[in-house]
């Protein structure tokens, strides 16, 4: 649960023609981080099983989890003293031993009794372990209980220790593997709540694509909706068995509530971030206004630098949020894109030196963990408004970390369309200005045509006959 749209402050100010690393126009110097490795492409056999069995089995992995876990506190000897206090922290066993639902709700009562666990945290987690039991049910997965009490025993072990020891993001986060894989600890609790039977994937044969540029080198950018903040953990479960390597090696520029919020931290640590500032929220606290600019700077120098080594995939979401129903016929609906963040984007891939690509991505999934609603402002004079007023409604977006998460088991969908190049579209404009918005409008045009071929077959029960001319779905797992 980790990942929020670019906001259009991040990509700024970025140099013509090509991007220096000194970033002369910057007062401070370039920090430069340990270069991101080229993408491994792992060749080792994947799993042979249709994901709904997976998930029949899913309390075993999380039981690995755990194994690994508790070997890792009782090895901490060797390490550094934090690393020892981590590791051995007090709450320990609270979680990790639990065999019951009531042991396991009694921990939290434990752990905030013990002064280790804020009242709000400890309220989140019994929510999210309702929401998360009552979604694993509709599954109809055989051991379903047994895979709750895993999945939930670990995921609240991890929130706790963070509580304890906050995780601090560095601009360019790698995915935690080890001593304990968060990875694989997201992707095994999200996983029964993807319904694979009424799920499916785009143009699957792009993903191959895609997967023999980034090996001849090329960087490969991902201009994306964005939903929820499971979309990486979806969007690796549905590759996973075709393209493990791009599910594994994925970038994803992610907002600053999934960094801060200890329910979503632990989700968060298992992805390679570029960490920003929403946009929508940089002005909350005006006296970190000018901290969040300094380390939005900091996130774009990172991403240079990631995308001068070449053999990088990075997903954005140029919309400033996520997607959102109307609010007058419930439709769901990719967000509008931000022409300013997809043409800095752009340049950041162009001028990086390794040749670059630009893919359009659809993604369907808000059913399994739809953000919270939209707030109305105050409408005292609702009574004087005509319908164009109601036309031009502005919503008010939750400043509030610790947002209420709603956990559905359902079908969702991924499509990638053919590469766009920007000089096409720019050869036919009488100016910058006006290429940059019709190459951010033809993109978005490709993304909502493939996300009503998505809901077409996923919520219109038409399955992969939702097939058109332009999108062919496919269930690769099967």
């Amino acid at each position: 649960m980790i990942v929020s749209a670019i906001p259009p402050t991040f990509l700024c100010s970025i140099p013509s023609p090509r991007v220096s690393l000194s970033f002369p126009f910057l007062s401070s110097k370039l920090c430069l981080v340990p270069p991101s490795p080229s993408l491994a492409l792992r060749s080792s056999a994947r799993r042979s099983l249709c994901p709904c069995l997976i998930s029949s089995i899913n309390a075993n992995a999380m039981s690995q989890l755990v194994k690994e876990d508790k070997e890792a506190i009782a090895s901490a000897s060797g390490e550094k003293e934090e690393e020892k206090k981590k590791e051995k922290s007090s709450h320990g066993r609270t979680f990790l031993d639990v065999t019951t639902e009531g042991e396991l709700l009694s921990g939290i009562r434990k752990e905030v009794e013990a002064g280790r666990l804020p009242l709000n945290v400890a309220a989140g987690m019994e929510e999210v372990y309702q929401n998360y039991k009552n979604a694993v049910l509709q599954s109809g997965i055989p051991n379903a209980e047994e895979i709750i009490l895993s999945n939930m025993a670990v995921a609240m072990d991890r929130m706790c220790l963070d509580v304890e020891d906050p995780f601090v993001f560095s601009p360019y986060h790698k995915a935690l593997r080890e001593p304990f894989d968060y990875y694989n600890f997201g992707q095994n609790y999200i996983r029964p709540l993807v319904d694979f039977r009424n799920s499916y994937v785009g143009n699957i044969f792009l993903f191959h694509e895609v997967e023999k540029q980034l090996q001849q080198g090329h960087n490969i950018v991902l201009i994306s909706n964005h939903q929820t903040e499971a979309d990486p953990a979806v969007i690796a479960l549905l590759l996973d068995k075709t393209n493990p390597s791009i599910a594994e090696n994925l970038i994803y520029v992610a907002g600053d509530r999934v960094l801060t919020d200890p329910l979503c931290k632990p989700f968060s640590m298992g992805r390679n971030l570029i960490c920003v500032y929403s946009k929508k929220h940089m002005y909350d606290d005006p006296e970190l206004t000018e901290m969040k600019k300094k380390a939005n700077i900091r996130s774009l120098k990172e991403m240079a630098v990631i995308l001068r080594h070449g053999s990088q995939i990075v997903w954005i979401a140029p919309s400033g949020g996520r997607d959102r129903p109307d609010p007058l016929t419930g439709e769901w609906y990719p967000a509008p894109f931000e022409a300013a963040s997809v043409d800095n984007m752009r340049r950041l891939a162009e001028h990086s030196g390794a040749p670059g690509h630009i893919y359009p991505l659809a993604l369907l999934c808000h059913d399994i963990m739809p953000p919270p609603p939209l707030v109305f402002p105050s409408l005292t004079h609702s009574l004087s408004c005509d319908i164009m007023s109601l036309m031009h409604w502005k919503f008010q977006v939750e400043k509030e970390i610790g947002e209420r998460r709603v956990i559905s088991f359902h079908g969702a969908g991924l499509s990638i369309a053919p590469e766009i190049g920007f000089s096409e579209i720019a050869a036919a404009c009488e100016n910058p200005e006006e290429a940059k918005k019709a190459y951010a409008q033809v993109l978005y045009d490709s993304v909502t045509e493939q996300y009503n071929v998505l809901k077409s077959a996923i919520h219109g029960k038409r399955g992969l006959e939702a097939s058109s001319p332009t999108v062919s779905l496919s269930q690769p797992w099967n």
